[in-house]
């Protein structure tokens, strides 16, 4: 009997061709990215669209609706960050004096004393540095528009790809059902119906997760804003709803919350104080969120135990870096069914049951 049968050639043929696929969608990765971001917005915002257009209202007026929500909601984001930056870059620019000397002053010795380090903050030079990065807002213009001429072709690549996100997403959520029944017509008959079930079981999933994920965000920014403006910091609300509300996006959002928290520290209280008020609200809240809030709220939702949770997500960004952990949990959804699957193949075969 030949090992070449046509159905053993059949499907190398296919797994051949969706290794080929897999090639050119690497190829072409800087193309497929705006589709690509526009078929995972289209994802997380069709359920609201179906819920307005269920009300009688227009497909196309309601996916209008969404995309100007989501809209909204980033706008609100970035009113609430850039006036906190440019207050607390502005504060800095003046006070850095008499912060650098209380470094001196505190710090430098005890440095000296404890690891036999001497150091020697200079204040002209910092603000120097910090006059060269940050300057008026003519100068950052200036700048801006300087980079904008060596850099032309990538900046009109990120312009370009801003305004085809929410064309594209448009007409995805436009015929959103449309695309899915023809991808679906697409799957052989007889993997038709075990197909469809898996897909509709990974969806299940990847809903609880964001169910989950959102839970969490607005636990842990009520968290930050509470224990921000218990420890006396007036820029409480904000940063503590910015750290919040970004946790989603791995490093960057807890990073850019801790250095704003840092900043304000260092400008409202000049003291040793703010910076540890800052170490232990965001240490304690970086303990709740990976080992109690997204194991519990986010893990067991998708059927993950709590280790699981945090191996996959050191297992994804150790091998795919920052979008790996940004992927971890969905795609360790989406593996998850499939090895249930192998598993209630495996022991339904004749080599588990045979004695």
């Amino acid at each position: 009997m030949s090992f070449f049968t046509a159905e053993r050639l059949q499907t190398g043929m296919w797994v051949g061709v969706g290794l080929a696929l897999l090639a050119l969608m690497y190829v072409l990765a800087p193309v497929l990215t705006p589709f690509a971001l526009a078929a995972i917005l289209a994802y997380l915002l069709s359920p609201g669209v179906d819920w307005l257009a269920a009300r009688r209202l227009p497909r196309w007026a309601a996916v209008l609706a969404m995309i100007f929500s989501l809209g909204l909601i980033l706008l609100a984001l970035l009113l609430i960050l850039i006036p906190v930056l440019q207050k607390e870059l502005v504060q800095l620019q003046a006070q850095l004096p008499g912060l650098i000397h209380k470094l001196n002053q505190a710090v430098a010795p005890r440095l000296q004393e404890c690891f036999g380090i001497a150091v020697r903050f200079d204040a002209q030079t910092l603000r120097e540095l910090l006059a060269e990065r940050v300057g008026s807002q003519q100068d950052l213009i200036a700048r801006i528009f300087a980079h904008a001429r060596e850099g032309g072709i990538a900046l009109l690549g990120i312009i370009g790809t801003l305004l085809l996100v929410p064309i594209v997403l448009f007409y995805t959520l436009l015929d959103w059902h449309d695309f899915r029944s023809r991808a679906e017509a697409l799957i052989p008959r007889r993997w038709h119906a075990q197909t469809v079930a898996m897909l509709g079981e990974i969806d299940g999933l990847l809903a609880q997760f964001l169910r989950g994920q959102l839970t969490v965000m607005l636990v842990l920014a009520a968290y930050y804003s509470i224990a921000l403006a218990v420890a006396g910091f007036q820029t409480a609300l904000p940063v503590g709803i910015l750290t919040g509300l970004l946790i989603f996006i791995p490093y960057v959002g807890f990073a850019l919350g801790l250095v704003l928290a840092l900043l304000a520290a260092l400008l409202q209280f000049g003291s040793l104080y703010g910076v540890l008020a800052v170490a232990v609200i965001y240490g304690v809240g970086q303990v709740i969120e990976s080992f109690l809030l997204t194991p519990r709220l986010v893990g067991e939702r998708i059927g993950l135990h709590p280790i699981a949770v945090i191996f996959a997500l050191l297992a994804f960004g150790q091998v795919f870096g920052f979008f790996g952990v940004l992927l971890a949990l969905p795609a360790s959804a989406a593996l998850l069914v499939a090895l249930r699957r192998v598993k209630d193949a495996y022991l339904a075969s004749e080599f588990y049951r045979r004695t």
